[in-house]
């Protein structure tokens, strides 16, 4: 279970449960983190124009020996830009500087992110972008957007680990036939430790041989949900993607399952 198997019907196209999240890596230490990842097996890369990070991406992307056509990259579109979202899409394409970019999503909802998404959907038209996407849209949000764009996002990225499931939101994007995608999938820093020393986190772990993180992250994918770990840690950077040699039981799923806080680490 390292793919998706189609993002839609048309294109078959494949998106690997688990890739690397840029947020916070910047430099060499990003470009080392990119590089090891993709040699570790990583397909998928997530980056953002907030994370003011895309060139570097780009770079590191283009001095691997991974053929493009191997890849998933994904960007996102900044609520600061939908005014301006075409200009910034393009922007934003040119930054990357890797033949076409396979999503571009809006990292929030907000009054005119309809407009911007159209952005988008021209950037698909014309090849430059394969696929759209939203982040940070819930029930509400995602229902009043479907109704009024053109081309169905595919990817809903939110924040979902065992202290924040957000169960009836995923039940909903799959009923509508998205795909989630969880930007805390070890929950937020600063709560990581917590959520990874949790013992029945650590029971489950000790069964398996192995370790919480990897719990964790494979609950995510059992759930069909794509997690984007992020880290500069060659060490955690292997052990986040060794997570298909074992599948959690349905004990295990409804034990984390009980962990549920309804606690969420970011305020969208």
């Amino acid at each position: 279970m390292r793919y998706i198997e189609g993002l839609d019907t048309l294109s078959g196209a494949l998106i690997p449960y688990v890739g690397l999240g840029t947020y916070a890596l910047r430099g060499k230490e990003l470009h080392d983190a990119i590089g090891h990842a993709l040699s570790s097996g990583y397909r998928l890369i997530d980056t953002a124009s907030f994370y003011g990070n895309e060139k570097e991406v780009g770079a590191a992307i283009r001095s691997s020996s991974i053929k493009r056509e191997d890849l998933f990259i994904i960007t996102k579109l900044y609520p600061s830009e939908y005014k301006d979202a075409r200009y910034k899409a393009k922007e934003a394409i040119e930054r990357l500087d890797i033949a076409y970019l396979d999503m571009m999503m809006l990292h929030h909802p907000s009054h005119d992110d309809i407009d911007a998404y159209r952005a988008i959907e021209e950037a698909i038209d014309k090849g430059y972008v394969r696929y759209g996407g939203v982040s940070c849209y819930y029930e509400k949000e995602i229902d009043r957007f479907l109704s009024q764009v053109r081309i169905r996002p595919q990817i809903v990225q939110n924040e979902m680990h065992p202290y924040y499931q957000d169960a009836k939101v995923l039940e909903h994007l799959k009923a509508l036939g998205l795909h989630a995608q969880s930007w805390y999938p070890l929950a937020a820093r600063g709560y990581t430790k917590q959520l990874l020393e949790d013992e029945v986190i650590k029971d489950i772990a000790k069964r398996y041989h192995k370790i919480s993180a990897q719990v964790v992250l494979r609950w995510n994918i059992e759930r069909d949900v794509i997690v984007i770990p992020g880290s500069s840690d060659k060490k955690y950077i292997e052990e986040n993607i060794d997570i298909f040699d074992f599948k959690l039981d349905q004990d295990d799923m409804q034990a984390i399952a009980l962990l549920e806080r309804h606690e969420k680490h970011d305020w969208y």
